[in-house]
């Protein structure tokens, strides 16, 4: 499986915003340029295993929440990020949320199963 530069990216930006953190205090925090923040971010270059790590460190993140998208057993984080999302949900929000769930997830497996 190649990595998915693009997702990387993505989950970098977005552990960074959640964290209050401006692409230039990222980079001050994980000893790196702006601009490889910038293109980490865009999935416009290949981070090294060091910079992983670095960024990673910086965000008070694992590797593994980062990288889940490219891994094959990466169920804990996945069920760990739902927890968050729902820890603040109202009553009605979790019945909305669960309701939700169920539908999509019956039409991806029909989806599948017509594959």
């Amino acid at each position: 499986m190649d990595l998915d530069y693009a997702t990387i990216g993505m989950r970098i930006r977005r552990f960074r915003k959640e964290r209050g953190l401006t692409q230039q205090s990222l980079a001050e925090l994980s000893d790196q340029e702006p601009s490889n923040i910038s293109h980490i971010e865009r999935g416009a270059t290949k981070l090294s295993l060091h910079t992983l790590v670095n960024i990673a460190n910086a965000l008070g993140v694992t590797t593994d929440d980062i990288l889940c998208d490219s891994l094959t057993s990466a169920s804990a984080i996945y069920e760990r990020d739902m927890g968050i999302l729902l820890a603040d949900c109202n009553h009605s929000e979790m019945m909305i949320i669960t309701e939700t769930l169920r539908s999509l997830k019956e039409n991806l497996r029909k989806a599948s199963a017509n594959r």
